[in-house]
C-alpha cells in the first residue's frame, strides 16, 4: 500500500488550500476587490506564492506517485515531506519580501528533481528489454 504517499499527497493539498486562504485574507486586508490582481505588495506576494505552488504541483505530484510506486513508498513520503517543508519555507520567505524565496524554493526543487529523476530511473528499469 501506498499509505504514506497518500498522507503526504493530502498534506501538499492542504498547503494548498492554505495559500488560497492566505490570498483571501491579504484581499481583504488590502482591500483589493476582485477580479483586482494588483496593487498591494502584501496581496501580490501572496498571490504568487498560490500560483507558484499550483504551477509546481504537477511536476511534483506524478514525480511523487511515480517514485512511491517504482521505487519506495516510505522514500517517497520522506522526500515528499521535504517538498512541503520547502514549500513552507518558501511561503513564510516571501510573505516577507520576495528576495527571501529563494531557499524554500531550492528545497521544494531539489526534492521535486530527486522525485523525478528517481522515478524516471525506475521506469525505465522497468521497462521491457525488447523496447
Amino acid at each position: 500500500m501506498l499509505t504514506l504517499t497518500a498522507l503526504i499527497t493530502l498534506l501538499a493539498v492542504a498547503l494548498y488550500f492554505y495559500t488560497g486562504i492566505r490570498v483571501a485574507q491579504a484581499r481583504r486586508t488590502s482591500g483589493i476587490q476582485a477580479p483586482a490582481m494588483t496593487g498591494n505588495p502584501d496581496f501580490e506576494r501572496a498571490v504568487r506564492v498560490q500560483a507558484n505552488m499550483l504551477e509546481w504541483m504537477p511536476m511534483f505530484l506524478p514525480a511523487l506517485w511515480l517514485f512511491a510506486i517504482y521505487v519506495s513508498d516510505r522514500w517517497a513520503a520522506v522526500i515528499g515531506l521535504v517538498w512541503i517543508i520547502g514549500r513552507a519555507v518558501y511561503i513564510q520567505g516571501y510573505a516577507q519580501a520576495a528576495n527571501k524565496r529563494g531557499t524554500g524554493f531550492a528545497i521544494q526543487a531539489i526534492a521535486t528533481t530527486v522525485l523525478w529523476g528517481g522515478a524516471l530511473i525506475a521506469v525505465i528499469s522497468a521497462a521491457p528489454k525488447s523496447f
